[in-house]
């Protein structure tokens, strides 16, 4: 069984839609799925602001490469165009971790890069997962705890809204 953790985001459109687009297309391997949080964009800052969750998926015949090729059909789907890097997109779908694996190719980092230093990751992700640990780099609440105050403040949870 291959797991993955995969953080979903968005900042143009609909974005509530966008992020509910990518969840039913895992709805076949979807194994849990955090609430939806509002931070301000990290990178650009010139842009609105993102939605963002993280959700758990599995599947025994996925590897981390096929988890990547799903992330970019459900973003393709989203109609995402890559103009800018950090840049406003309808969809951002990045593995975060799938089991231990850990890969240095520079088309599927693993674990996704900054997950360490990301609140806007580690705070969903800790929600549907309380023990969740980025491979090699450690547990995600206390990669979490060592983060600024405001950068963990800055991670705002909708209730209003849900996946």
């Amino acid at each position: 069984m291959s797991t993955a953790v995969l953080s979903l985001g968005s900042n143009l459109g609909d974005r509530l839609a966008y992020l509910r687009l990518a969840v039913d297309g895992l709805r076949d391997c979807l194994v849990a799925v955090s609430s939806v949080y509002e931070t301000a964009p990290w990178g650009v800052t010139d842009q609105p602001d993102f939605l963002n969750a993280v959700c758990i998926v599995a599947d025994p015949a996925r590897d981390h490469w096929a988890w990547l090729r799903a992330g970019q059909a459900l973003e393709r789907e989203a109609e995402r165009v890559r103009e800018q890097r950090w840049g406003p997109r309808t969809l951002d779908v990045d593995v975060v971790s799938v089991d231990d694996v850990r890969s240095a190719d520079p088309e599927l980092r693993l674990p996704h890069p900054g997950t360490a230093e990301r609140a806007t990751v580690l705070i969903p992700w800790l929600e549907i997962h309380p023990d969740a640990e980025v491979p090699g780099v450690g547990r995600a609440d206390a990669l979490l705890t060592a983060l600024p105050p405001a950068d963990r403040d800055g991670v705002r949870k909708r209730t209003d809204l849900s996946l």
